[in-house]
Parts: C-alpha cells; structure tokens; sequence
C-alpha cells in the first residue's frame, strides 16, 4: 500500500517546553536558583529563540506549550498553551497541542522539544513524508519520541493512558502502528538535547 504524505498546510507546529528543567537545576551549582532553560542565553538569542527560529522555517503556524506564568514568554509572539494537567511530562503538552490542533482544524501536530536546538532542516518534511498517524525521529536506532509526528485522532486514546497514570512516551507509541524516521548518527547528533548546564556549554561549542 503507497502511503499518501502529510500536507504541512494541515499540521500545526507545537514547541513542547512545559517541563520543570527538574535535571537542569538539580546540576546546577547555584543553589536556591530555578531557571527556565528554554530562556537561557543561547547564540543570539535565547535557547527558546533559537528553536521558534528554525521551526517557524519548517511550518507555517508553531504555538508553545509552556506552564507557568505565560507572561515570561510574551514576547515570543507565539500562542501558549498549557498543559491540561500538572506532571504529565512530555506527553501533556503532546495532548494540548493535539487539542488545539483539532480546535483550529488541523489533522497532525509537528513536535519540537524545548531542550533541543539541532533538529534537521529536513525535519518537518520527512516526518509529514512518513503518512502515518504517528511518526517518531530517530538517530540511527536511538528514538526522539517528543520529536514527531502525531495524528489529532489520537487525542481520546493519549487522554485516557493519561488518566491511567501512564507516561511513558515510546509506551504509548508503540500501542499505535507508527514510522521511525532515522537520521544518520554524527556530531552534534542532530537530536543532541540539553538536560543540565554541562549540556547547555557543549550546545554553545557545537553552535560556534
């Protein structure tokens, strides 16, 4: 069967960044201090910049996904959403993304993670090249399931694993028929994600 590729003008971009950097600030020296990561100096920007910049690049309309007080990424000039629940991980913000997506009548989200700045200039399209209901970007055999592809028909299904207490991402990928999209393994790896301040340092190395 010849699968029929996913058309970008149904797909709605969603920057997935309603962590708590919870490893982030653990590694980090100053004690008492919590930060969002996506808003630290990164480049020119900010690291949360940087990933609006090239996502905007790949998708006609990106929205964020944040928690929190919206107005510390005001002037991003991105719709925010929230997570309908607290301590959901990645894949509460997947659900909010894929509620609004259906609101403004889109087919599939594009997720970007808020920690990683390298994704490939070909991302969006060979994911949308994929057709499945969910698409997952790999490096080499390594999964990136907060980067992909997912189906808003799959919003009632991802609700109730949910409220099942369930949060594993690749667990809940693999109950549906799913695409893994590999790019070559290289350095930077180009899924490289920044978890702690060490990481933040390398990305700037990679970045320069």
């Amino acid at each position: 069967m010849v699968r029929s590729s996913v058309a970008a003008s149904s797909v709605l971009g969603v920057i997935i960044a309603g962590g708590q950097s919870r490893r982030f600030n653990h590694a980090n020296s100053e004690k008492n201090s919590h930060r969002d990561k996506f808003l630290l100096p990164f480049g020119e920007t900010t690291l949360l910049g940087h990933i609006i910049d090239r996502a905007r690049q790949q998708l006609p309309e990106v929205i964020l996904n944040i928690n929190g007080d919206q107005r510390r990424v005001t002037s991003y000039g991105l719709d925010v959403i929230p997570d309908d629940e607290a301590d959901t991980g990645p894949l509460g913000g997947i659900l909010a993304g894929l509620k609004e997506a259906g609101a403004r009548g889109y087919s599939h989200i594009v997720t970007f993670s808020g920690d990683c700045p390298f994704f490939p200039d070909d991302y969006g399209d060979r994911l949308l090249q994929a057709g499945r209901e969910i698409a997952v970007a790999c490096t080499g055999e390594k999964p990136h399931p907060v980067m992909g592809l997912f189906a808003v028909s799959l919003q009632d299904d991802l609700g109730a694993y949910l409220a099942a207490g369930e949060r594993r991402v690749m667990v809940w990928v693999r109950r549906h028929p799913h695409e893994k999209v590999v790019w070559d393994e290289k350095t930077p790896d180009p899924f490289f994600n920044i978890n702690r301040p060490g990481d933040l340092a390398q990305a700037e190395g990679y970045l320069s």
